[in-house]
């Protein structure tokens, strides 16, 4: 069943990459449409691979985002859109120091999230996918794309709110993506060492503290992708500022990972249509008939 529609809202250029983007490129390619929507342009990210961090590049990095966003669509085979809010940069420090005035974590929610319900009544996403509560990792970005992605899930529909915003529409699905298990790398480190090999991720694994709980019991849906993490990869190159092609991102072969653990994890956090968990589908419980229910 192709023709359905999914939503990725994401905080910066380069988080549609690391989260989701083979399951992305999976529905692209069976022929639904995709849309990533950037809620910030990465403007006060640094430069992360050595081999970009050359005169010229931090002084035009909105413009080198851009460019970089643009072609990781482009491999994806997905839509883009910019929501136009200022990255509010990872403030570090003892204390931490304030975020920036025009941040985008200090925009009031009803601001943010009519901008959001304006992209969903256009595009009508069946599914969205977001962040859960903790934005995946404590950044303010990341916990703001957190709160306004499930305000316009509830908003979208509602013709009382944001009446201006376009015609309602209603989502059915709205799902958590969760990219780093420790399930996973310890599979992926025993395999290492079972070949006699040694494991990148032996550091990791010693120092690792859940700060959410077990994430793999909050998974709901797994998508098999292996097929296209080619593409996933692909994507994450095009990030050439925010991603070292000799860095953590790949230092798992592919054929491991393919072998090992073909999927990518979601977590339904809410719906309004009946299906089943566990799911192998984010489209699961859409009939043929919501392909063109808006038409009807």
């Amino acid at each position: 069943m192709a023709g359905l529609r999914l939503m990725a809202v994401h905080a910066h250029p380069d988080d549609e990459a690391s989260k989701g983007a083979a399951t992305m490129a999976r529905y692209a390619k069976e022929g639904h449409d995709v849309m990533v929507v950037t809620l910030t342009g990465g403007e006060r990210g640094d430069v992360l691979n050595p081999a970009m961090d050359i005169p010229g590049v931090l002084e035009r990095i909105n413009e080198v985002r851009q460019e970089e966003m643009a072609q990781a669509a482009k491999v994806l085979g997905v839509q883009h859109h910019w929501l136009g809010f200022i990255d509010s940069g990872l403030p570090q420090g003892d204390p931490v120091p304030p975020l920036p005035d025009d941040a985008f974590a200090l925009v009031p929610l009803e601001v943010a999230t009519e901008a959001l319900v304006r992209v969903v009544r256009e595009f009508k996403p069946h599914v969205m996918i977001t962040y859960d509560e903790n934005g995946g990792y404590p950044h303010p970005d990341h916990i703001m794309c957190h709160k306004v992605s499930m305000e316009a899930f509830e908003a979208a529909g509602d013709a009382g709110r944001f009446p201006d915003a376009g015609e309602p529409w209603e989502p059915s699905k709205i799902y958590y993506v969760h990219g780093f298990l420790r399930d996973r790398m310890q599979l992926f480190h025993d395999d290492f060492l079972d070949r006699g090999l040694e494991s990148p991720y032996a550091e990791w694994l010693a120092n690792w503290k859940p700060r959410q709980g077990d994430i793999m019991g909050r998974v709901t849906t797994q998508i098999t992708c292996g097929d296209y993490f080619p593409l996933r990869d692909e994507a994450l190159r095009a990030h050439a500022t925010q991603v070292d092609p000799n860095g953590p991102f790949f230092v798992v072969p592919l054929e491991m990972q393919q072998r090992l653990w073909p999927t990518e994890e979601f977590e339904l956090a809410r719906t309004r249509i009946r299906t089943t968990i566990p799911e192998t589908d984010l489209f699961a419980g859409l009939s043929a008939g919501d392909e063109a229910k808006e038409q009807d």
